[in-house]
């Protein structure tokens, strides 16, 4: 079928042959950035069911009084902009990728959004060590594999024994034990306790069974950093887990002091809202499930009930907003669960791997070992990165637009929040640059969007792995490189 004529151009394929075309409509693009600054769309249709939204809680719901219409809190790019000429962006860009505080590997993919046509490569097709961008990997996997409004379930079985109670653990690391909890609108433990009670009648809970058989393999991921597990960025990778193993889910954001064995943590809980002693929760699994007698006492298996977490586009945008790693890594196993692999990090690495050779990107670019970028075995190449950005960004694969909505914003948000604000160099990325950040020892990068001075909008993804100094001088440097994208024309 020809395309009409006011179509968007048909975008310039990266590498012919071998890189998809993707077709892309700005005023998606458009929409995606007010989503990324964090202007919120109200609107029906599938969105309103991904976000969990029923029909009686809108604005026009009785008795309730519509919200205003949001103002823009950043202008959007111009669809009538000048495209960047590639000698344009080299002129600009050679002189910032060579600087010495980035190390000798520098690795950079720029490329148009809305006609695909690459406007600067270095190094664009080599697997480098990513660190937490790989959550754009992660977020783009699970929403294709599980769907936006996925929720998963907390689910609260009779166990084998008169008494025993069987928590059943899907994975998800947003639970928490009661409204106190440290993400908005998670499920609650004391929820389920009252279905439990409820279900039992008069039968007293003696004992709690923690069945997190979903997850195998180690707690611990590959490549990690010895001091990932006590450090308080990370954890140990259980499918029962309340406030992402935080000890204390009223703490600010960023690092905080885990529990060693989150899912005992977390049964302990749930076994004090059932009025049942700590010493007797232990790990075990579900019996299978059994005809009940009517009006009897619950059988083996027999479920108490349920709690959902929030839909999965809302958890994208928090791993990707405040970088969350033990959601990261939830959310890779999910996408092991969708394609049936081993809920391990080595199955939901194979996962996303296949996932993304079947959204039609080079998958022999992308080589993963968690989810979360905490692995220092993960490698991803920049330009598969702008090649996913894209996707994400195709009205093909309106799924994927979740990615967008949690994604830092230059000087404003998230792990952006102090940059582009007091380094030389780095003004003009401040409400220009909407990116996920990552950060190890030797390893900074940086992937997202940005507007030009002209209004085009661009992706960008630069990686390094072999900084030899800290974050001090290596993010200054990213930044000036992003900067200065969104303050020429470069025509």
């Amino acid at each position: 079928m020809p395309a009409p004529a006011d179509a968007a151009p048909a975008p310039v394929p990266l590498k012919p042959g071998r890189r998809r075309r993707l077709p892309v409509v700005l005023a998606v693009v458009l929409l995606l950035v007010l989503a990324g600054v964090g202007v919120v769309v109200t609107r029906p249709g599938p969105v309103a069911g991904w976000l969990g939204d029923d029909a009686g809680s809108g604005p026009k719901a009785a008795g309730v009084t519509p919200d205003p219409e949001p103002s823009d809190v950043l202008a959007g790019p111009d669809p009538n902009s000048p495209l960047p000429t590639a000698d344009g962006v080299r002129a600009v860009l050679d002189p910032l990728v060579g600087v010495a505080a980035l190390g000798s590997r520098v690795n950079v993919s720029v490329a148009d959004v809305i006609s695909g046509q690459t406007l600067f490569a270095k190094g664009a097709d080599d697997g480098t060590v990513p660190a937490s961008v790989t959550k754009l990997a992660t977020g783009v996997t699970v929403l294709a594999a599980r769907g936006p409004g996925y929720r998963i379930p907390t689910r609260a079985v009779a166990g084998a024994k008169a008494g025993e109670v069987v928590i059943i653990g899907g994975g998800d690391p947003t639970l928490a034990i009661d409204k106190k909890g440290y993400y908005p609108g998670a499920a609650r433990l004391d929820d389920l306790a009252t279905q439990v009670r409820t279900a039992l009648g008069g039968a007293t809970p003696t004992s709690v069974i923690v069945d997190g058989s979903v997850y195998s393999g180690p707690v611990y991921g590959p490549g990690w950093d010895d001091d990932i597990p006590t450090g308080g960025s990370g954890g140990a990778v259980t499918a029962l887990m309340t406030d992402g193993a935080r000890r204390d889910p009223g703490v600010d954001h960023g690092a905080a002091a885990r529990f060693a064995e989150p899912d005992l943590a977390a049964g302990k809980a749930f076994a004090r809202l059932l009025g049942v002693p700590a010493d007797a929760v232990k790990r075990g699994t579900a019996p299978a499930p059994t005809q009940a007698a009517a009006g009897g006492t619950p059988a083996p298996g027999v479920e108490l009930g349920v709690v959902q977490s929030p839909p999965l586009i809302r958890m994208v945008d928090i791993m990707i907003s405040e970088s969350d790693n033990l959601v990261a890594e939830a959310l890779a196993r999910q996408v092991a669960l969708a394609r049936n692999q081993p809920a391990s990090f080595d199955g939901g690495a194979a996962a996303m791997d296949a996932q993304v050779a079947e959204l039609g990107l080079p998958a022999d670019e992308i080589t993963l070992s968690d989810g979360s970028g905490l692995s220092r075995r993960n490698r991803i190449s920049p330009s598969l990165l702008t090649d996913l950005i894209r996707l994400a960004a195709s009205p093909d694969h309106p799924e994927l637009a979740g990615v967008f909505g949690g994604l830092p914003v230059g000087g404003w948000s998230g792990t952006l929040d102090e940059r582009y604000r007091n380094s030389p160099g780095t003004a003009a990325g401040a409400g220009s640059v909407r990116a996920k950040t990552g950060t190890l020892t030797a390893v900074h990068s940086i992937a997202g969007l940005v507007t030009t001075a002209d209004g085009r909008l661009l992706t960008f993804a630069v990686l390094t792995d072999q900084v030899p100094g800290g974050k001090e001088t290596a993010q200054p440097a990213l930044d000036r490189i992003t900067a200065a994208l969104a303050g020429c024309g470069c025509g």
